[in-house]
């Protein structure tokens, strides 16, 4: 019976959110709520949630000042080169914009926060997809499915949590699965590439005239030829006009999100403000302390010297006091990031109750049991393959957490039983991670989509099925190579 109500509770919840009759804060507390007292534990249903809270509290507060320091580091022009090499590789090139989103997200995921990656990935790419009328959902699943596959390394979670709860040695673990790994992400920049031109066919191809370099303001102007822009072969003045084209690409956002408007609306010029060279938040002369800052924080992360909420709270306090000395300074850029700060933790907070409750009711662990149940006898000496292929949809479904230390033991006492090593069902267990990334009980996606204002639902519709198929492709290669 709670097996059946947590895949329904699940179920629910994902069609609701992707047909978008409901906001994905309201759906994560109200769906549980009411499966809560379906089940008849709605009288523990405090319990769960005070329980669910305080477990991703610490995860609350990492975003909370994790946004305001990488937010205050892009007010003061940290990133601008980052920016301007994009740039200067895309030009205004769909094709090479997506690449470049795929290349970058991967760079930016070494540090292994997804948090992190997708503040830097959406703040160097939003204004080249807003102003060429680019589908903003193609930015946000191919950010995603990149960072799935770069949250496989040792310090980024997944391949230490394998690692503890089979009690084994993470570079054991991690080092072999390196050409699967790498495969699944070359099949990422091909994917890019694939939905580069998807879009270069939708909008039209562009060449620069010019480049927007921050150092010398220069304006961006494109011409372009074919395709679903009007007017095509004439200059297009990117400064001043959004360049929107005909129809929406797959995927496409509406609303606060579209990437299908035209005219100079003041959210087009909002999203633009990330590239202007003469904003008054630059602070060219801190660069170097602020990049030592950032390096000393993303070093500290990886040598776990303290709690990661705990180094980006006092890293925010830093960054704040010795680029905005002034009060009235301080303030503003805390105000600046107020919406992103409580869209996100709101989020997940309210993402609190659902994990609260599908692991206070026992929900998930009946899952598990099912699913593991139901392996037939003969698949034994293949649990590498079957442990691969469950952890696509275990790892979209569960919390990492209750996946390697809830169903990845048992999946290993299984394999044991008919000569299969431990480390290859850790190994295995890692290849769902390109999908994990864009689960609702993510926090991290969150940020991706507020930043880029698409909407949740749109994300998960677009995304789901080429990360899935990403996870495949890192399965397969782990079976080709002999790694699974």
């Amino acid at each position: 019976m709670l097996t059946v109500l947590g895949f329904a509770m699940i179920a629910t919840f994902l069609v609701l959110i992707m047909m978008k009759k409901m906001s994905p804060i309201a759906a994560l507390v109200l769906i549980p709520a009411l499966f809560c007292v379906a089940v008849g534990q709605g009288a523990q249903l405090g319990d769960y949630v005070i329980e669910g809270v305080g477990k991703l509290a610490p995860t609350a507060a990492m975003l909370m000042f994790a946004i305001v320091y990488f937010g205050v580091m892009i007010d003061v022009g940290l990133f601008d080169p980052i920016v301007r090499g994009i740039l200067r590789f895309c030009k205004a090139d769909p094709v090479r914009i997506v690449v470049g989103t795929a290349v970058l997200a991967a760079i930016v995921s070494l540090d292994g926060d997804g948090s992190t990656t997708f503040m830097i990935t959406v703040s160097a790419m939003y204004p080249l997809y807003k102003r060429l009328g680019m589908s903003l959902v193609v930015m946000t699943g191919v950010a995603a499915t990149a960072n799935g596959v770069m949250n496989t390394l040792p310090w980024g979670g997944p391949t230490a949590r394998a690692a503890t709860a089979l009690k084994l040695d993470a570079g054991d673990v991690f080092v072999p699965m390196i050409p699967a790994l790498g495969t699944g992400l070359l099949f990422v920049f091909v994917l890019a590439y694939v939905l580069g031109r998807r879009e270069r066919k939708r909008i039209g191809y562009l060449t620069l005239d010019e480049v927007l370099v921050p150092e010398t303001g220069t304006v961006l102007v494109a011409t372009g030829t074919g395709g679903g822009r009007s007017g095509a072969g004439g200059a297009v003045d990117l400064t001043k006009k959004s360049a929107g084209g005909s129809g929406d690409a797959p995927g496409a956002v509406s609303g606060s999100g579209s990437s299908s408007g035209s005219g100079s609306g003041s959210d087009e010029d909002e999203g633009f403000q990330g590239l202007d060279p003469n904003r008054a938040t630059l602070r060219p002369g801190l660069y170097w302390f602020n990049a030592g800052l950032t390096v000393a924080l993303l070093a500290a992360m990886i040598l776990e010297l303290m709690p990661i909420p705990v180094l980006f709270l006092i890293g925010a306090a830093l960054a704040l006091t010795v680029n905005y000395p002034k009060m009235a300074e301080q303030k503003a850029r805390i105000a600046a990031h107020a919406d992103n700060v409580l869209n996100v933790s709101g989020m997940v907070f309210a993402a609190a109750v659902f994990t609260g409750v599908l692991t206070g009711t026992g929900m998930v662990k009946h899952m598990a049991d099912w699913l593991v149940g139901a392996i037939p006898d003969g698949m034994g000496p293949h649990m590498g393959l079957v442990t691969g292929v469950l952890s696509i949809p275990l790892t979209y479904f569960m919390s990492n957490d209750g996946f390697y230390f809830g169903v990845v033991p048992v999946l290993a006492e299984a394999g044991a039983a008919h000569g299969v090593s431990p480390l290859e069902i850790a190994r295995a267990s890692l290849v769902g991670q390109a999908l994990h990334m864009s689960s609702p009980l993510v926090p991290a996606v969150y940020v991706l989509v507020g930043m880029a204002k698409v909407e949740f639902g749109d994300h998960t519709r677009f995304t789901v099925k080429w990360a899935a198929l990403t996870s495949l492709v890192v399965l397969a290669a782990g079976i080709l190579f002999g790694i699974i």
